[in-house]
């Protein structure tokens, strides 16, 4: 660990530099991500997957600016572990391969908090850097959609019995459901994948917002929540796009598979979770009850005349 004392003047020109640098650097590979893959969606299904990032980056940057005064009363000082992770990222960056790219961004950022206030700077600021940690675009779904294979199964099957239970014929086969011979594919986007992503992302958030992560019992509640609201959430649109599909509404199927209806129905099953962290802070403890000792049955004695030990229940 290495102190380096700085004057005022020094800080303020430090800064500049390394905010420069940063904008030089990553402006124009923001910019890809959010106008080319987040709105105009031209990069991949697997880019799409990470579109929280639209939120999640300017929360980041707004975080970091309100703790700036904390980050100014730390000690400058440098930790050699920074110099590997700058290292790294550099590396990263020339590469030229995307997803390194995309990686060297955390990683230029960790190894800076590290060289300017070491490891109390990164604790410091360690939140701000988890949530661009989570928007950086990586190959993280494609490696994830081979294993949710039994959830699309899942989902299918639920889905068809809604509507066989409604009146409707429906043929179910593995992850295809067919009504009116119109078939219908719950693949691993249409599963909800993205949609669980980005709630899991934004219940991280709330969690931090609303101080629920100083309980583990709620965290780990919300959390169950967030998962079974996606799953519930995505049966229901997949028994909806099967209906308008196998009815032949192809504008109707359209606007919520990939028009903005869609996005309405995201919207609604996030504001769900506003509804979750607050029925959890008013319903759920900050932590498990401890066990009931009944002391009466403790004034119990044995065939000698000891006293015995209280019975726990």
């Amino acid at each position: 660990m290495i102190s380096f004392p700085y004057s005022k003047s020094s800080k303020w020109a430090l800064e500049l530099v390394v905010i420069s640098c940063l904008v030089i650097l990553y402006g124009p590979l923001l910019y890809h991500w959010v106008w080319d893959g987040w709105i105009n969606k031209n990069i991949s299904i697997q880019h799409e997957y990470f579109s929280h990032g639209i939120l999640g980056i300017p929360l980041a940057c707004k975080l970091v600016w309100d703790k700036r005064p904390t980050w100014q009363q730390l000690q400058d000082r440098c930790h050699w572990s920074g110099i590997l992770c700058l290292a790294a990222a550099f590396m990263c960056y020339a590469s030229g391969v995307m997803d390194a790219v995309n990686l060297s961004l955390p990683l230029m950022l960790t190894g800076l908090l590290l060289c300017l206030k070491g490891p109390t700077g990164l604790r410091l600021m360690l939140f701000p850097l988890i949530l661009i940690v989570f928007s950086t675009p990586t190959q993280l779904p494609y490696l994830v959609e081979p294993h949710i294979l039994p959830l699309q199964r899942f989902i299918a099957t639920v889905a068809g019995t809604i509507l066989h239970g409604l009146g409707y014929e429906v043929e179910v086969n593995n992850i295809y459901l067919s009504m009116n011979q119109q078939l219908v594919e719950v693949a691993p986007h249409c599963a909800g994948l993205k949609m669980l992503f980005t709630s899991l992302y934004m219940g991280l958030v709330l969690t931090y917002w609303t101080g629920v992560y100083r309980s583990k019992l709620r965290t780990s509640v919300f959390f169950v929540g967030i998962v079974l609201v996606s799953v519930i959430g995505n049966i229901l649109r997949n028994t909806i796009l099967t209906f308008f599909h196998g009815h032949s509404m192809t504008s109707a199927f359209h606007w919520l598979h990939e028009s903005w209806g869609g996005d309405v129905y995201s919207a609604l099953m996030l504001g769900s979770l506003v509804l979750i962290v607050n029925a959890i802070q008013t319903h759920v403890p900050a932590q498990m009850p401890a066990k009931l000792a009944f002391s009466s049955i403790g004034t119990e004695t044995n065939q000698s005349g000891q006293q015995m030990p209280p019975i726990d229940f």
